[in-house]
């Protein structure tokens, strides 16, 4: 009896995302386990993320530093100047250059030694915190090429507090974690960044207010009329904080807390943050009077703690881009950042994911005219394009494992085929493995230079960027691919000024019945 041959197909083959955290067996093809330097694109497609363009020239006086910190001022005329720091300085990115800012005030130039920067701004002006330092402003109503410190501000009063952690927020400066005091949170008076004493300025003293006892605070969130105060075993909810006088305590999360400053980042509708178990959301709505928590990075879990594990918590940076609708977090040592979907999430709340392996980031941050800036070395970088710089990257994908709906039933690999988006004149490597082997088989193919269909049989967009180059369908006759019960197929792409996304996996097997 002839052997029958059985179509088996996934459309947007892991849009789900990465899952590293369950079993192999029975994991929904939706997964993947693994999709290096991809996004989940805006049509639920596993797609080559975007590279990065420098956004400056080379700067003598920056050299081959990191960018640690970007941030920017909206002077009250609506004019936005973006501000970093690196090599131990201050800069301004003024018309593709990164103009030095000098010391401007009176007495001493303080001396910089180390470039772990918090940015905020109020009221026209930037400032820069860091612990055990003088907080640093740049008032463009003063100059626009000097720097100073925040007590030097015209009408400055009170003590500015060295803090590690601020934020801007209700009107007014929250700041919290000096070299000596990790448990009280100091507010500046409103639309005045540099009063601390006077007016409505004054402190919140919460060492008697955390419910598992000793604490200490590590940043700082504000949401829906609401002061987070993150420590790194609980979270303490003030509720009424436009009005500091009658701010309240409202609610407190134990067991959870925050273990990275630069983790936290307000995405509009929530607030995300690394914890000691992966990354969280704090999603509430006003009517809750609990706050429910959702593990975003569930489904690596695994591989999430194996990376904290070495990491020095203070080095980890995130940043938030509402245009990409993604939240990243890097971890330096381990020379990875994650990729979390922000359009939604799955079923059980977390989040679909996917990981950049060597991308290197010392900083994010979205401008008001939403450019997405890169902290490099040497550069800000601006997150475009398909290249990095002028280099190429990798993008690969791997499947689950798969049994064809049927576990027992051995099937014989016969062909591969892939429908993508994009990539012309690209080349393909096409893998595949059986029965959990650690050993993939592969073809190279390359994709021709012209497509086989515009999507939908128009041009999706009237331009020459992501997919004006239509549908290409591409795929292997598989000789001497062996035969198994469960199988795991991949695909390579070198991203080459050009992306590409997978819209459809389709695999061809034969009955392997003796």
């Amino acid at each position: 009896m002839a052997r029958s041959l059985s179509p088996f197909s996934i459309q947007a083959p892991g849009f789900y995302g990465l899952n590293t955290a369950e079993s192999p067996v029975d994991l929904s093809p939706n997964f993947a386990l693994e999709a290096n330097n991809c996004v989940i694109d805006k049509f639920g497609r596993v797609a080559g993320r975007k590279g990065w363009v420098k956004a400056n020239t080379a700067s003598t006086e920056l050299s081959t530093a990191q960018v640690c910190a970007i941030g920017e001022v909206i002077e009250n005329d609506g004019t936005g100047t973006v501000l970093c720091a690196g090599n131990n300085k201050l800069f301004k990115l003024s018309s593709g250059s990164l103009v030095e800012l000098t010391y401007g005030g009176g007495g001493v130039a303080p001396t910089i030694l180390d470039n772990n920067w918090k940015f905020c701004q109020l009221n026209g002006v930037g400032i820069f915190w860091q612990r055990n330092y003088d907080a640093l402003i740049y008032d463009p109503a003063v100059s626009t090429t000097t720097y100073r410190r925040l007590s030097e501000k015209s009408g400055s009063a009170g003590t500015v507090p060295d803090a590690n952690e601020a934020i801007s927020a209700f009107g007014r400066i929250w700041a919290a974690d000096t070299i000596t005091e990790r448990q009280i949170v100091y507010f500046s008076d409103l639309q005045a960044p540099h009063v601390w004493t006077g007016g409505t300025s004054g402190t919140l003293d919460i060492v008697k207010i955390w419910p598992l006892g000793g604490d200490q605070i590590v940043a700082l969130a504000a949401h829906n009329n609401r002061l987070f105060i993150m420590g790194k075993r609980q979270i303490l909810v003030f509720a009424n904080a436009t009005d500091p006088a009658n701010i309240f305590l409202e609610d407190s999360i134990v067991g959870i807390g925050c273990i990275s400053r630069d983790s936290v980042q307000n995405i509009g509708t929530d607030v995300l943050f690394l914890s000691d178990t992966g990354v969280r959301s704090m999603l509430r709505t006003i009517q809750e009077k609990s706050a429910p928590m959702r593990d975003l990075s569930k489904n690596i879990r695994d591989d999430l703690m194996q990376y904290l594990s070495l990491e020095d918590t203070e080095d980890i940076k995130s940043g938030y881009s509402q245009v990409n609708q993604f939240y990243l977090l890097r971890l330096p040592i381990g020379n990875i950042t994650y990729c979390f979907d922000t359009r939604g999430t799955l079923p059980d709340g977390s989040a679909r994911v996917t990981a950049w392996p060597d991308f290197f980031a010392c900083a994010f941050f979205e401008t008001s005219n939403r450019k997405f800036y890169i902290g490099k070395s040497g550069y800000i970088g601006e997150y475009s394009g398909f290249l990095d710089d002028t280099k190429t990257y990798r993008m690969t994908y791997f499947t689950t494992w798969i049994d064809f709906g049927n576990q027992v039933q051995t099937s014989i690999l016969k062909k591969i085929r892939y429908t993508m988006i994009g990539g012309a004149a690209q080349t393909l490597i096409f893998k595949w493995a059986k029965d959990y082997e650690n050993f993939y088989r592969s073809e190279t193919n390359d994709i021709d230079g012209s497509p086989n269909a515009a999507e939908y049989n128009v041009a999706e967009y009237n331009t020459t960027w992501e997919y004006t180059t239509g549908i290409f369908v591409e795929e292997v006759s598989v000789n001497g691919g062996g035969s198994g019960r469960v199988w795991q197929f991949g695909l390579e792409a070198t991203i080459n000024n050009q992306n590409v996304s997978i819209q459809k996996l389709e695999v061809t097997t034969k009955d392997g019945r003796i």
